[in-house]
């Protein structure tokens, strides 16, 4: 593999644990704590089995923190939530490949309303289900959990498939992110990091810390930058 400089290592926690009558908050607390953004996992009941949030309860937290906000969308077909989720705030937008008939025009479709395309892999679907849209994303997204749940067991035979991303971003020279989220923790987040993701979705592990959100995200990234030092 030809050599790469390291991405930096983000950290981004979904919310999806927090509080919902607080998600304000949570989010304010997140801030505080020193996360790199925030994930707002989208869910119809349709493409995964559950509902979660929609537009206008993002937007309603948008005054309240500076974090970006990316939109991880678990929604068939999602050409009809794109733009209510820029108008928003989220300026990452992640589609599904399975969710998409049409994938080239609608990581367009993100493109041409200011947001930046992403697009998300489920653990069954390979990486050449992407490898062709690779020059119009920003950033992959491997699922180490099939989607739909938060705090699922992360599925560690996912960590050669984001090799396998990895090796491919490098040898075309994209500037691309690679993603992870599932089960992401301090007892799996260096598995992930080492394989090539430098953005680690937390979840449950981060609000479930006994010493706080700023301890768990302060560890989570030094576990994350040792892995993919070495």
């Amino acid at each position: 593999m030809p050599p790469a400089a390291p991405r930096p290592i983000e950290i981004v926690p979904s919310v999806l644990p927090a509080d919902f009558a607080h998600l304000g908050d949570a989010c304010i607390e997140l801030e505080k704590a020193g996360v790199d953004r925030i994930q707002w996992d989208v869910m119809d009941g349709n493409f995964v089995p559950n509902l979660t949030f929609g537009a206008d309860v993002i937007a309603a937290t948008r005054p309240l923190v500076q974090l970006p906000y990316e939109a991880h969308l678990m929604v068939t077909e999602p050409t009809w939530i794109l733009d209510t989720m820029v108008e928003a705030g989220c300026t990452t937008l992640i589609v599904h490949a399975e969710a998409c008939q049409h994938l080239h025009r609608t990581l367009g479709q993100i493109r041409e309303l200011g947001a930046a395309p992403a697009v998300a892999l489920n653990p069954a679907t390979p990486v050449a289900a992407v490898e062709h849209v690779l020059d119009l994303v920003e950033m992959v997204l491997v699922m180490t959990v099939n989607p739909g749940f938060g705090g699922q067991a992360y599925i560690a035979t996912m960590e050669p498939k984001l090799a396998e991303l990895r090796r491919l971003v490098v040898e075309r020279g994209l500037d691309v992110d690679i993603e992870v989220d599932g089960g992401i923790g301090p007892s799996t987040i260096s598995g992930a990091a080492g394989a090539g993701a430098n953005v680690l979705v937390a979840g449950s592990s981060l609000f479930r810390d006994p010493d706080g959100l700023g301890h768990a995200t302060a560890e989570l990234r030094r576990l994350a930058s040792e892995a993919q030092g070495r």
